[in-house]
């Protein structure tokens, strides 16, 4: 959920025999997410860019639908609406666009706050979704062969924080977590806020070896009541390659930033 632009490429090649070819699904969408401010009773509207990066015209399907985000980091989609849900404040533009190769359009949105609404996030994703399949996937098992039509999705992320609602982050320390690439080195923050918060900024980090490395934290939101480990992670080579492997213990030290205030962190991880 970061950066200015999502794209999605997905291609009928590459299928099992006997799969039946599909359109493709080529769309690139901006920005990748949303994140608005609003009053009661206010009126706000916005506008996702679509493209077609392809070579066939092409049709989607645009339409809301509930999110959740674990404290683990995964994401979980929602047609049915959720409890407190605000997707009913929502009216989209239309429920499909068409595009011709290589077309950008605006896709027009808007949010109406009811005059009642709690000081709240209201969060919600705006699905861009192919309407024919993009492929087909053949699923073999106990004598059966079938073939499931798999469609393309991009879902961009839609925060609203409504009368002044915001987060109020803690830093409950730091340490190590062990995952499928090795032990991690994370930041364990609490949100006791009501609206969601990231952390940027970056650790200036020592190895064993004594090499240096700018270390940054995962910016994924830390949603209202949440308490998550973030992982910390060396930032990429100027190319543009993997950062080189660190040699444990790393000392680091260095502001991590969010939205209203920072954290000082200087520690040693092993």
């Amino acid at each position: 959920m970061t950066g200015s632009r999502v794209a999605a490429l997905l291609l009928a090649g590459g299928l099992a025999a006997g799969a039946a070819p599909a359109a493709p699904f080529e769309m690139a969408v901006a920005p990748s997410r949303f994140e608005l401010s609003g009053a009661r009773s206010g009126r706000i509207g916005q506008a996702l860019e679509l493209q077609n990066v392809g070579n066939q015209a092409t049709e989607v399907a645009v339409r809301t639908i509930d999110w959740r985000l674990g404290e683990d980091g995964t994401v979980s989609y929602h047609d049915a609406l959720l409890p407190d849900s605000c997707r009913p404040w929502v009216l989209l533009e239309r429920p499909r666009v068409r595009l011709a190769p290589r077309e950008r359009r605006s896709f027009r949105f808007q949010i109406d706050v009811p005059p009642d609404a709690p000081r709240r996030e209201c969060r919600f994703m705006l699905a861009v979704e192919g309407v024919e399949p993009a492929y087909q996937a053949a699923v073999q098992g106990r004598g059966l062969s079938l073939a499931l039509p798999v469609t393309g999705r991009i879902a961009v992320a839609v925060y609203l924080a409504v009368g002044d609602a915001a987060p109020r982050l803690s830093m409950l320390g730091v340490g190590m977590r062990e995952g499928a690439g090795g032990r991690t080195p994370v930041v364990t923050v609490r949100n006791d806020g009501d609206a969601h918060g990231r952390l940027g900024g970056s650790l200036e980090g020592i190895d064993a070896r004594g090499e240096r490395q700018e270390w940054l934290p995962d910016s994924t939101p830390v949603l209202p009541g949440q308490t998550r480990a973030l992982a910390l992670t060396p930032r990429a080579t100027e190319e543009g390659g993997p950062p080189a492997r660190p040699s444990f213990p790393v000392r680091a030290r260095g502001t991590l930033d969010w939205e209203d205030g920072s954290f000082e962190v200087e520690a040693e991880f092993r």
